[in-house]
């Protein structure tokens, strides 16, 4: 459900065989000097890094120093690998496709051990050069790596302007997991210092980490290991060497280089899936659907409200029927085209209000009798989750309610469960539930002041 941004409107053209930039002309660049220094970890810093490979080898290249910088102060070390690696040698005769990507699985492996011996090595092996038609499973996949310790974690991914397709939506799928696990980003250019020029170069967002000999020599014995792509696999034709000793010159820099991006791409997930699917969800005659109605309407403590809001109504179907009970009733998603189809499930009915919202971010300034947060906790992340919960609290009036109701499996793609929802919930309120009702497909809470019953 997440689709790739191009980070240029005209992406560069290259080959790996070209000659490409030398480094020399790199390094004499007056530039380097206003770089900035990458302080990853330390007491304000991350306390985990995820380091994410649109290929074998991208860790090693972009990222191999920083890896072995956090092994050497005891940071924990993830990789995430997404493509397979399959189709670094189309033209071989020696070696098909399946034999080399488990060729270089046994690389990366390899790599990563010289870089970080403790690290994690995560091989999604997603078709390589196809990243951009599999971002949703390579966000699902980095997601359930990342979880809950979003915050604590430092995720790193090639750059979105590198020029290479599966390095573009790389990125995508980096961003993506940062906004829903509240990760901080960055990005690391490879194939930049192959094609591109100082012009070419965000200097203002570029950061450098200054690598101490340990590091530098981890990185060369990581770079070695990946013996398919520095070495020519056969003296026939189509098994060159793909990384040629100009390339790599870029790579044995005292230091490395990290773009920190303004903004993280569009996550339009919520507004393609509605686009594309009337009923995502089949809300409107799913058994499951209407009997989780019944039941949310039937656990509300008191007869009527006389504002109510409802956070992410989808196609409003839930917000009909809540309708019925409540004096006003203002509804948000944010999606737009859930919204239209929100206003059009409740059309005529002048005492509801659906309105486009993210929230915790565009929370509306009034306070409410009810709230209703059904199926959505799980789609925010856990920050914006806790952001939530402490704008209800403040919204919420003395003898108020709030209602969760969420499907008890697993999410793919987000790091909250339905039953994590509710449990970090009642961590954060000052209300105790007065209504519980769990079982296997779903579970329901509500909070109200102490003394309210249904």
């Amino acid at each position: 459900m997440v689709s790739p941004t191009a980070a240029a409107a005209t992406p560069p053209t290259f080959r790996h065989d070209d000659a490409g930039t030398p480094e020399q002309q790199w390094l004499a660049l007056p530039d380097w000097d206003g770089v900035r220094a990458l302080e990853p970890f330390g007491p304000s810093g991350a306390r985990r890094l995820v380091v994410v490979a649109a290929h074998p080898d991208d860790e090693s290249l972009g990222a191999g120093g920083l890896i072995a910088t956090a092994a050497e102060l005891g940071v924990p070390v993830e990789v995430v690998v997404l493509t397979d690696g399959a189709a670094s040698h189309p033209g071989s005769t020696s070696v098909t496709g399946d034999a080399l990507a488990a060729l270089r699985a046994d690389e990366t492996r390899s790599a990563v051990t010289a870089l970080a011996p403790l690290a994690g090595v995560h091989l999604v092996g997603l078709p390589d050069g196809e990243l951009a038609r599999h971002v949703d499973a390579a966000v699902t996949a980095l997601v359930a790596v990342v979880g809950e310790r979003g915050p604590d974690t430092l995720l790193v991914a090639p750059w979105r302007g590198d020029g290479h397709t599966d390095h573009e939506a790389a990125s995508v799928v980096a961003s993506t997991a940062a906004v829903r696990t509240d990760s901080h980003v960055v990005e690391y250019p490879i194939w930049l210092w192959h094609w591109g020029t100082g012009e070419d170069v965000p200097w203002h967002d570029l950061r450098g980490l200054r690598l101490d000999d340990g590091a530098r020599a981890a990185k060369a014995a990581a770079l070695a290991a990946h013996a398919s792509q520095v070495t020519p696999l056969s003296d026939g034709p189509g098994d060159e060497a793909l990384l040629s000793p100009s390339m790599l010159a870029h790579f044995d820099r005292p230091h490395e280089v990290f773009v920190t991006p303004r903004a993280p791409h569009d996550d339009d997930a919520f507004e393609r899936l509605h686009r594309e699917v009337e009923e995502p969800w089949d809300t409107p005659t799913s058994w499951y659907e209407q009997r989780k109605r019944a039941v949310t309407l039937a656990a509300l403590p008191h007869q009527r409200y006389g504002r109510a809001l409802e956070v992410g109504c989808s196609t409003g179907q839930l917000a009909r029927a809540l309708a019925d009970r409540c004096d006003h009733l203002l509804a948000l998603d944010r999606a737009d085209s859930a919204v239209e189809r929100a206003r059009a499930a409740i059309a005529g009915q002048q005492h509801v209000e659906v309105r486009r919202a993210t929230v915790p971010r565009d929370w509306p300034h009034a306070q409410f009798d009810l709230v209703v947060v059904s199926e959505v906790g799980y789609f925010l992340s856990p920050l914006d989750l806790d952001g939530v919960i402490d704008r209800v609290e403040r919204c919420l009036a003395p003898d108020g309610a709030v209602v969760l109701c969420h499907w008890r499996h697993p999410i793919e793609g987000w790091p909250l469960t339905g039953d994590r929802v509710h449990e970090r919930w009642a961590e954060r309120t000052g209300r105790p539930p007065v209504v519980t009702h769990v079982e296997r497909d779903f579970a329901l809470v509500v909070h109200a002041a102490r003394g309210v019953s249904p």
